[in-house]
């Protein structure tokens, strides 16, 4: 399933997920720029490698991408899920929510992979937090939706609640499957449990990190 949008408007200028694509572009730019030998020793030194932990890499890591559907299905999920998220707990609280997310994604990615030598990038960790906040705080929004069904495509309007319960189980189960495998964040090149970890502390986290007073329901929340 492809996100188009979501169907709440934003009342505030969501200037920090703007930045945060903006950035995340930009960087992937300049890694596009590089010769490969250079390309790789960038991603050794600002990626996060489980078996040489760097606290700061747990930073750089979250604006480095692999290549461009995941930057371009990052860029797609924050724009869709952080705006309403960032509207309802406004813009510096928004920013510390987002690293929080990553830094506990990248964090519970490295416990359960410690053994793993290949870096670990990108906003995914970030953005499953931001999605998660998505999902406590506009169950009963709809995402217009991209469907592929063997030969034909359908766009539909699924509930949030289904839309990212049925992402958010997907990625449970295949990081459930990558247990035992001695480096599970290379499977698939996808760090699921990363997902995971940052879906929950998203969920969890909002509950600090919202706004009281933005809180008055808006027409698509109301009963």
């Amino acid at each position: 399933m492809i996100p188009l949008r979501d169907v709440i408007p934003s009342r505030t200028t969501p200037v920090v997920t703007v930045g945060l694509i903006a950035v995340n572009a930009a960087v992937f730019l300049y890694e596009q720029s590089l010769p490969a030998p250079d390309l790789d020793a960038f991603v050794m030194t600002f990626g996060l490698v489980p078996l040489h932990f760097s606290p700061g890499a747990v930073l750089t890591s979250m604006f480095l991408h692999g290549g461009w559907l995941h930057v371009l299905g990052n860029c797609l999920y924050l724009w869709i899920f952080g705006d309403n998220v960032e509207d309802r707990v406004g813009h510096g609280r928004f920013l510390g929510f987002y690293l929080a997310c990553g830094a506990t994604a990248a964090g519970v990615q490295v416990w359960m992979t410690p053994e793993s030598a290949v870096p670990m990038v990108g906003a995914s960790g970030a953005i499953a937090g931001v999605m998660g906040a998505y999902f406590v705080l506009f169950p009963h929004s709809r995402i217009l939706t991209l469907l592929p069904i063997f030969f034909f495509i359908q766009i539909v309007e699924v509930p949030a609640l289904v839309f990212l319960g049925f992402w958010f189980l997907i990625q449970l189960l295949s990081g459930m499957g990558s247990l035992g495998v001695e480096t599970s964040a290379d499977v698939g090149g996808v760090a699921f449990w990363a997902h995971v970890a940052g879906f929950a502390a998203g969920g969890i986290g909002i509950f600090i990190a919202r706004r009281p007073e933005r809180q008055r329901p808006a027409w698509w929340d109301r009963a």
